[in-house]
């Protein structure tokens, strides 16, 4: 353990996506909670309103509140793409699902 370590309030997952899978969320934003995904291993496509964000291992992405988005790996991927996504505050109901084809 280090004493320097400093966690309070936040969630933390490991995500696999295959070629073509989304990760578990649809088009999103949160009301409440910051999110950063770090890529383990392949390349991870991030869709926003104005772009698609491709983060590739070793790369960290952070994302806004009430940003919308979707995180995917690449239909023509060769291979799996592993995300931890770190998210804070911890919490469990502020996700919004988003439809860009009514939301604009």
């Amino acid at each position: 353990m280090s004493a320097a370590t400093e966690l309070s309030n936040i969630a933390i997952n490991k995500f696999r996506a295959g070629p073509g899978d989304q990760l578990p969320l649809a088009y999103h934003y949160h009301e409440s909670q910051q999110e950063a995904f770090y890529i383990l291993h392949g390349t991870l496509s991030v869709e926003t309103l104005t772009q698609i964000i491709t983060v590739e291992t070793g790369e960290l992405l952070t994302v806004d509140t009430e940003s919308p988005q979707r995180a995917y790996n690449s239909r023509d991927a060769e291979e799996d793409v592993v995300a931890l996504a770190v998210g804070a505050p911890a919490v469990d109901d502020d996700v919004v699902a988003y439809d860009p084809e009514t939301e604009n």
